[in-house]
């Protein structure tokens, strides 16, 4: 066999990312520490944020409104969060859209506005079915 020598392991910075066998793991208390000194987070963060909390709201009202009362109405309720839903997304700026920025504007606007439309389209035009 030959004789082997093993050559001196070369020194590696902590902070260059590189994570290796002998990496340094943090504990659990260290953990919970760092995440105590990040800055207390408000919720929601956004005005945007707070405009979604109401548009689902709004929505689950609305569906079910339609499940345990006139249908008509839940559904005008759900086409009309969706709605407002369209211009909230239209009007606020991106930083402050919060949930409601999923898309391009554009996009969410298109799909909020034509979903919602078509849902009121839907609830003025089916005839009332007699008996039910």
């Amino acid at each position: 066999m030959d004789d082997v020598t093993e050559e001196p392991r070369p020194e590696r910075d902590p902070d260059a990312g590189d994570v290796g066998a002998d990496a340094e793991v943090p504990t659990a208390p260290e953990i919970a520490e760092e995440i105590a000194e990040v800055e207390e987070r408000r919720y929601p963060s956004t005005l945007g944020g707070a405009l979604y909390i109401l548009v689902l709201i709004a929505g689950a009202v609305g569906v079910a409104w339609s499940g345990w009362g006139d249908w008509r109405i839940g559904v005008t309720v759900l086409a009309g969060a969706l709605l407002a839903a369209a211009l909230f997304r239209l009007v606020l700026p991106q930083p402050d859209a919060g949930m409601l920025a999923v898309r391009h504007r554009f996009v969410d606007v298109a799909l909020f506005g034509v979903v919602g439309g078509v849902l009121i389209f839907l609830v003025r035009t089916i005839p009332n079915q007699p008996g039910l």
